[in-house]
């Protein structure tokens, strides 16, 4: 089995962490430019803040952030041990104590590889976040649809034709312009988590950035940094690509109504679908992909258009409709539109799946956005999103004076027999990767995040114990699961692992269905389960969980040439690593979803936002799995969590 889980399983952050302190409504360019030109400033309107600039404050906030540590290798071997206490055999474990043993032994390869990577962290502002974006991103070599970009489900909207689509894309575009300009002027709240400010490295990466693919590795290029930052956006209509400036010439963004008028121009010059879906290259496995890009840009016009795309701020995608389907199964048909635009025949032409940041927009009122996942976890594109969705519902303050606009440029490809023939194969096997996504989206309105925390239990542990059961009780086993934990108290930190399969939520799980059990008894194992989960999610945040350290020491090996350790090479890491569970909570203020495909064949992806009174989950699997099934789990799911909310409600916590 693969070494890594392909997404810092992530597009996620655990528990409470970032409840985005970003403050939507901070400042509107163009209404202020507006009413400075009509004189009329009432003295009560204060200067938004994204209008003043704090160069240098981004820089020293980040100076201040404290290095990832690496953790104690003692530790960490001691806690290996008891990770795989639930998942392999007596038999097994007993085998690895003794390679651990080895491992540790005073002056032993351990000591060794510990020494090289305390000294790597020394020398680097930050001793994983190299490796880590190579290994569990730029050499993975599947393709990034479903395998690693996450998709984001946003809320119906009310419009059914050409026009409300436009008009709201257009307001999304200027929501995420007004996003962009604290980004630009170093603006942004600093986020805290339990009282500690967090890294805001992954807010400068998420704009004007791509993917690019490579025969063996692939890279990032961020033009947000360069002399010149884009002025421009991506839109995609009928898989044909159009660069469309988004400011005016005095560096103002341009206004909702004047965004709307050259979407509709670019609306209006696409009319046919008869173009080669050029976009659809971007879904291919990364070796072919790279190789079709050389082969692409050998072309002076296709090398220009590729450079426009990869430039721009954001993709904004106009899709067709989606194929009509009951509203039961509406939101999980949007999620998979998200993912993988529904096949060749239906949106996935209508992407660049190598753009960073994709908004996409539906004639029938169906939206949501879709992430390359190398430059960010999930929480920064949610305080996006947030901000956008909050600007979009403003009643516009200002109707724009008309002024002409230049025609959006359209971007032109030419075609070779043999591009041709590289998508007739990217569409192949795009049309089997769709068939073989099992998604589905969960509204779970029973009860949401206000219950567990009337118990005093913390929401994402109460969650994470009800997938340890559901699984338990379809498989009668417990598997491996990650939950990705966000690092971001430490200076360009991404992710950890917080293993939820743990010794106590396995005694839960196996006494839950067991009738010899009292429910007082269930009841204490619940919170003894959760509690455990919350103390991993503790020593995860502060850099003490085990699954980096163990990468760090392998990758050390590598980088040292020395022999691989048994520990690396034992069944049991192999297991270990295997994670069947992939989850991460991702909270927001909209009611909204993420979603990701599983990260092994025979697994699951579990996507959650736990709201006030109901949880929004997502979960995927592979059709080509006999075994796994979506709507299973979440049906499982639906029942854990309804039977340990009677538990606890059946048996009062006894007053200590």
């Amino acid at each position: 089995p693969r070494l890594l889980p392909r997404r810092a399983a992530g597009s996620g952050c655990s528990p409470p962490l970032l409840r985005g302190t970003l403050h939507p409504r901070r400042g509107r360019g163009t209404m202020w430019a507006f009413l400075a030109r009509s004189m009329a400033r009432p003295s009560n309107l204060v200067k938004p803040v994204a209008l003043r600039k704090l160069p240098g404050r981004y820089l020293a906030h980040q100076e201040s952030l404290p290095s990832l540590p690496v953790p104690p290798l003692q530790q960490t071997l001691d806690h290996y041990l008891l990770a795989l206490q639930p998942i392999i055999s007596e038999e097994e474990l007993s085998h690895t104590r003794q390679l651990v043993e080895e491992f540790r032994k005073p002056g032993g390869v351990g000591e060794r590889l510990q020494k090289g990577l305390e000294r790597r962290a020394r020398k680097h502002e930050n001793w994983l976040s190299d490796w880590w974006l190579k290994t569990a991103y730029l050499e993975y070599r599947l393709p990034v649809v479903v395998h690693s970009s996450p998709g984001v489900v946003l809320p119906k909207q009310d419009f059914q034709d050409r026009q409300g689509q436009l008009r709201f894309a257009a307001k999304l575009i200027e929501g995420v312009l007004d996003f962009k300009t604290m980004i630009d002027n170093e603006t942004l709240p600093v986020e805290y988590l339990g009282g500690k400010p967090l890294c805001m490295n992954q807010y400068y990466q998420i704009l004007s950035s791509c993917r690019i693919p490579g025969p063996k590795r692939d890279s990032v290029v961020n033009y947000a940094k360069g002399k010149k930052p884009p002025t421009h956006i991506t839109v995609v209509h009928n898989f044909q690509f159009f660069e469309l400036d988004v400011y005016r010439s005095d560096g103002n963004p341009l206004t909702t109504d004047q965004i709307f008028l050259q979407l509709e121009k670019i609306w209006n010059t696409s009319l046919q679908t008869n173009k080669e879906p050029i976009g659809i290259l971007t879904t291919n496995h990364r070796n072919s992909w790279a190789k079709a890009y050389n082969n692409l840009i050998k072309d002076k016009i296709n090398k220009e258009s590729v450079r426009s795309i990869e430039k721009s701020i954001i993709t904004v995608c106009l899709d067709a409709p989606m194929p009509r389907v009951s509203d039961d199964i509406y939101k999980s048909r949007v999620a998979a539109q998200m993912l993988h635009g529904g096949g060749s025949r239906w949106n996935s032409g209508n992407r660049w799946f190598d753009k960073t940041l994709q908004f996409i927009v539906a004639e029938d009122g169906s939206c949501g956005l879709v992430y390359e996942h190398a430059p960010s976890e999930g929480p920064p594109l949610i305080a996006l999103v947030d901000h956008v969705v909050e600007y979009t519902k403003k009643p516009e303050l200002v109707r724009s004076p008309m002024v002409p606009l230049r025609m959006p440029k359209k971007l032109r490809f030419n075609i070779t027999p043999e591009i041709k023939n590289d998508i007739e194969k990217a569409k192949q096997n795009l049309n089997i990767m769709v068939q073989d996504l099992d998604i589905k989206v969960l509204v779970f309105h029973h009860f949401g995040k206000n219950f567990p925390k009337s118990q005093k239990i913390s929401p994402d542990a109460f969650i994470q114990v009800a997938l340890q059961l559901a699984y338990y009780r379809m498989y009668g086993q417990v598997c491996a699961t990650y939950e990705s934990a966000s690092l971001r108290m430490f200076r360009l930190g991404r992710t950890d692992t917080i293993r939820s399969a743990s010794i106590d939520s396995t005694s839960f799980v196996a006494a839950m269905d067991n009738s010899g059990k009292q429910d007082q008894e269930k009841a204490e194992l619940l919170r003894k389960a959760t509690q455990a989960h919350r103390a991993y999610t503790d020593r995860a945040i502060n850099g003490n969980a085990i699954d980096r350290h163990l990468l760090g020491l392998k990758l050390q090996a590598i980088e040292d040439l020395v022999s691989m350790p048994e520990l690396f090479m034992d069944t049991a890491y192999a297991v270990a690593m295997h994670f069947n569970l992939s989850t991460s909570q991702v909270p927001a203020k909209t009611d909204c979803v993420m979603c990701f495909g599983p990260v092994v064949p025979d697994g699951y992806g579990v996507c959650y936002n736990p709201m006030a009174e109901h949880i929004n989950f997502a979960i995927s699997a592979f059709n080509s799995c006999a075994e796994t099934n979506a709507a299973r789990l979440a049906h499982y799911l639906e029942k854990a969590l309804l039977d340990m909310r009677l538990v606890l409600q059946s048996s009062p916590k006894s007053k200590l």
